[in-house]
């Protein structure tokens, strides 16, 4: 996709809004911080990974928009309550193991949408 000087960013509600003005700036991005919409506005993608992981299986919570703190919280909440480890990275939460059922279960108790 080439760049014509179009700008990105997110709406109140969460979806994507392109503009050419050059003096657009997106909702939430007043004070540089994005706004992270309610859960059910979410659909999180989970799945199981093992690619240069050295053999290891791990699971991935993908699609998640919004603050990084938030996405830092949900990594926390799913590593906890399944009892492993993991980490957030580039925008996903990775935790240990096997886990896509296990995931995707808690993450619909917390009200979001799952792939």
């Amino acid at each position: 996709m080439k760049n014509d000087g179009c700008k990105k960013g997110r709406d109140g509600a969460g979806r994507v809004v392109y503009s050419t003005n050059p003096g657009f700036v997106p909702a939430g991005d007043e004070a540089g911080e994005l706004l992270t919409p309610d859960p059910g506005r979410q659909c999180l993608r989970v799945s199981r990974d093992a690619r240069q992981r050295g053999g290891k299986v791990v699971t991935v919570v993908s699609g998640f928009a919004g603050r990084p703190e938030d996405l830092n919280a949900l990594g926390r909440l799913l590593k906890g309550r399944c009892g492993v480890g993991g980490s957030v990275k580039d925008g996903e939460v990775l935790v240990q193991g096997d886990l896509v059922v296990r995931v995707s279960a808690i993450l619909r108790e917390e009200g979001f949408r799952v792939k």
